[in-house]
Formats: structure tokens, C-alpha cells, sequence
């Protein structure tokens, strides 16, 4: 009984931060069409990072201590680098096209797993890369030639497999309160960086937006962290792909973008072959975050 009801918690709370995510990326997606990306990844990090601190500072600052640093760092490099991609692909693409490369991160591991810990590519895996990324082909190179946009978001799907890999393992030992608050932390230092060259005033209105995005960012992350932690993850991960429909929602409602056939098609690929990637998850996360040497 108590693990059917992990089980249904857990993948509610996976439900609700896709939604968060999905609602983030349509903030993001309207605000970076008079501000530069830079900022609202910045301004996402802190306005995340405020919201966090009457959290942490009613329990206490020793709730911060933590033994695995390398950790919080490692998952908040490859975060951060995934959000840059990740943005950009938003402000450029249709935006159930951007949702949908955050989703590509599970074909990744099992080459993250080779590359790294030298795992060899059974054929299951290597069948539900292949499938994956025809999807993804069908899905951005509908004419034969990919764009720099489609690329640039692929790579925040490997950049997001980095960091999904360690949340996992955070989630077994971790307070949500203390990884959420880390990544926010850490991200925000790293992100500083590029925004100060690319800072422009926002309007009233924009720092709404950019709050706004602070705001649905940190609880999307805080029930990613949470539903993680309680339920299993080759059991609960289908769930993120609803973010794809969520985004498909935001983009008809806002944007009058539609889904064409191909994209339907290749989206139930993708679905499909990081469903049958997930199981190797289970297998390489302890492994892979064991080692702090590891990028």
C-alpha cells in the first residue's frame, strides 16, 4: 500500500513540474522577445533563489550542511548549461518543438554511461537511441537540413542528462529544500557572468515575467526533486513527456502554432525510446555520481 501510494505522489508531483516547466517555458519564450535570454536565465536563478531563502533561513543554516558539494556543483554546471540551450531554443522555435528537445536527455545517459564508465551499448539501447532520434528528425528536419537552433537544443539535452543523472542521487540523501537551493545558488554565480554583457533594463512588466519565471522554475524544481526521491524512476519519468502537451497548449493558445502530423509522429518516438531507455537509468546513476572526477 505505501508504495502504490509513493508511487501515485510521486508521479503527481512529476506531473505539476512539467506543468511548471511547460508554463516557465511559455514566460520565457514571451519575455525573449524584448530581452535577451542571458538575463531571463540569470533572473531566473535568482528570483529562485530568493524565493528559497525564508525557507532556509526559518530552518536554520545548518540545514545546508552537506557532504557531497561536488555534487550540488556538478548538477549545477550541467543545469546551467542546459537552461542556456534550452531558452534559446525556446525564444527560436515553436515552443512544444523546445519542450520537446528538453525531453531528448534520456537518449543521452546510455552514451554518457559509455563514454564515461566505458558501458557497453546493448542492443535494446542502441534500438531505442536509433528510434529516438528519428523522432527527432522528423521532428526539426522536416525539409532535410538541421537548423543551429535544433542543434543548440540537443545539446541542452545532453547537458540535462548530466544533471538528471545527479539529481537522482541528491534525491536519496538530500533535503529537496538544500539541492533546490544549491542549484539556485551555484546557477546563479555561473549565469551572472554572461548577463553582464547582456544586461538591458527591464520594464515593469518584464521583471513581472521575470519573477514569474523564478517563481515556476523553483516549484517545478522542488516537485521534480521531491517526486524523484519518493517513487522510482523508471516508473514515474514517463510523466515529464507531458510537458510536451502542456507546451503543444501554450503555443496553440498564445501563439496559434499547430502540430503537424510529422511532429505528432515524431514525438511518440521520442516518447517511446526514452521509455525504453529509462531502465538503463536505474542501472547507471549510482555508478556514474559516485566518482567526483566526473564532469
Amino acid at each position: 500500500m505505501l508504495y502504490k501510494q509513493n508511487l501515485l505522489l510521486g508521479a503527481l508531483l512529476i506531473l505539476l513540474s512539467e506543468l511548471m516547466f511547460a508554463s516557465m517555458g511559455a514566460s520565457v519564450k514571451y519575455v525573449t522577445q524584448t530581452l535577451p535570454s542571458e538575463m531571463a536565465v540569470f533572473m531566473r536563478n535568482l528570483f529562485g533563489l530568493a524565493l528559497l531563502m525564508p525557507l532556509v533561513w526559518s530552518n536554520g543554516l545548518v540545514s545546508l550542511r552537506t557532504h557531497i558539494f561536488h555534487l550540488h556543483l556538478l548538477r549545477s554546471v550541467a543545469g546551467v548549461s542546459a537552461m542556456y540551450c534550452f531558452f534559446y531554443a525556446l525564444a527560436n522555435l515553436q515552443l512544444a518543438d523546445g519542450m520537446l528537445l528538453k525531453m531528448t536527455s534520456p537518449l543521452f545517459m546510455p552514451l554518457i554511461a559509455w563514454f564515461w564508465l566505458s558501458e557497453p551499448l546493448r542492443s535494446r539501447i542502441l534500438l531505442a537511441i536509433g528510434i529516438g532520434f528519428v523522432g527527432v528528425i522528423l521532428v526539426l528536419n522536416p525539409e532535410g537540413e538541421f537548423n543551429h537552433v535544433a542543434l543548440i537544443g540537443l545539446l541542452g539535452g545532453a547537458f540535462a542528462s548530466l544533471a538528471k543523472v545527479t539529481l537522482r542521487r541528491l534525491g536519496r540523501s538530500e533535503p529537496s529544500v538544500r539541492v533546490v537551493f544549491y542549484f539556485a545558488l551555484l546557477s546563479s554565480i555561473i549565469s551572472a557572468i554572461p548577463m553582464l554583457w547582456s544586461w538591458q533594463q527591464p520594464t515593469p512588466a518584464e521583471w513581472g515575467w521575470l519573477a514569474l519565471i523564478g517563481l515556476m522554475g523553483t516549484l517545478g524544481q522542488l516537485m521534480l526533486t521531491r517526486g524523484y526521491a519518493i517513487a522510482a524512476a523508471a516508473t514515474v519519468s514517463p510523466m515529464t513527456y507531458a510537458s510536451v502537451l502542456f507546451g503543444a497548449l501554450y503555443g496553440y493558445l498564445f501563439w496559434q502554432e499547430t502540430l503537424t502530423t510529422q511532429f505528432v509522429l515524431g514525438a511518440l518516438l521520442i516518447a517511446f525510446a526514452g521509455i525504453l531507455a529509462i531502465g538503463f537509468r536505474e542501472r547507471i546513476d549510482d555508478t556514474l555520481v559516485s566518482d567526483p572526477t566526473r564532469p
